[in-house]
């Protein structure tokens, strides 16, 4: 789940729809300064796709020790330091089951999403609360993750046609994209409202690399530097669910009245300018 804050509200998306609004954003990658990487309908797969596993986990959102929904929110951005808020084991079987998942549809795309998966609980994590036990799980976990990538790897290498893409460069590549358009659309999902930069720098068609501003103009527009889109502006549609603060009183009370909660599509403007 992903969470804004309002007065008396919040305003919570899903992991799928998140990952789905990476997908829309990786769908308009491609102009005449930037190309997307290849396999593209691997990597777009695993772009739109990164995030199933947590249908059912956010069917029924849970609440943290403060009450409030147990959610990636916008103090999260850029690190992940909030294990204390929930249950290790059950977070890493859902991570781990985006990689399963997808490897029963897309072995290409379970690499990815795994090297992703790996990247967020390594790089971007901060481990200073977890005790020895749970450390132990998160390592184990880790190795596993790795070893489940150079299998997928073997099987996909006596494909003729995905074969020349198992390079560490086009592999690396498209973990990249995916980063990139997932934080754009974490971004984007809790209303950032600080200059910031999409992860990883990118390749542009001359072969120079650049990182991308996320410059944010209020009124949920968003602009983009240098500007990898098709089309000068771009709106999406991105839908929350409001719950109001008052039924945070209890589990029981918040998941039926976020069951209960019509989607509210939000506009979402991004451009070059």
């Amino acid at each position: 789940m992903i969470r804004i804050e309002q007065e008396n509200d919040w305003l919570l998306l899903s992991h799928p729809d998140h990952a789905a609004l990476a997908g829309e954003f990786a769908r308009h990658w491609k102009n005449d300064f930037f190309a997307p990487p290849k396999p593209f309908t691997h990597i777009l797969d695993a772009t739109a796709r990164h995030d199933d596993s947590w249908n059912d986990r956010d069917a029924l959102p849970l609440l943290t020790h403060e009450m409030n929904p147990s959610a990636f929110s916008e103090e999260l951005v850029g690190t992940y330091d909030a294990f204390e808020e929930i249950d290790l084991h059950d977070y890493l079987g859902v991570r781990g089951q985006a990689t399963e998942v997808a490897a029963l549809r897309d072995p290409y795309s379970a690499i990815l999403i795994s090297m992703h998966t790996v990247n967020l609980l390594t790089v971007q994590a901060d481990l200073s609360t977890l005790n020895d036990e749970d450390r132990a799980f998160h390592k184990a976990f880790i190795d596993g993750q790795i070893n489940r990538q150079e299998e997928l790897k073997a099987r996909l290498m006596l494909q003729d046609d995905i074969a020349p893409y198992l390079t560490d460069e086009c592999l690396l590549a498209g973990f990249k994209f995916l980063q990139a358009c997932d934080s754009f659309s974490l971004h984007v999902g809790v209303a950032f409202s600080k200059p910031s930069k999409l992860q990883h720098a990118h390749p542009r068609r001359d072969g120079s690399e650049t990182e991308i501003e996320f410059i944010p103009k209020g009124d949920n527009h968003y602009v983009l530097s240098p500007y990898p889109l098709d089309e000068p502006t771009v709106v999406f549609k991105v839908p929350y669910r409001r719950v109001t603060k008052t039924a945070t009183s209890s589990l029981e009370a918040f998941q039926a009245a976020y069951a209960a909660a019509p989607i509210e599509l939000v506009t979402v403007t991004v451009s070059q300018s």
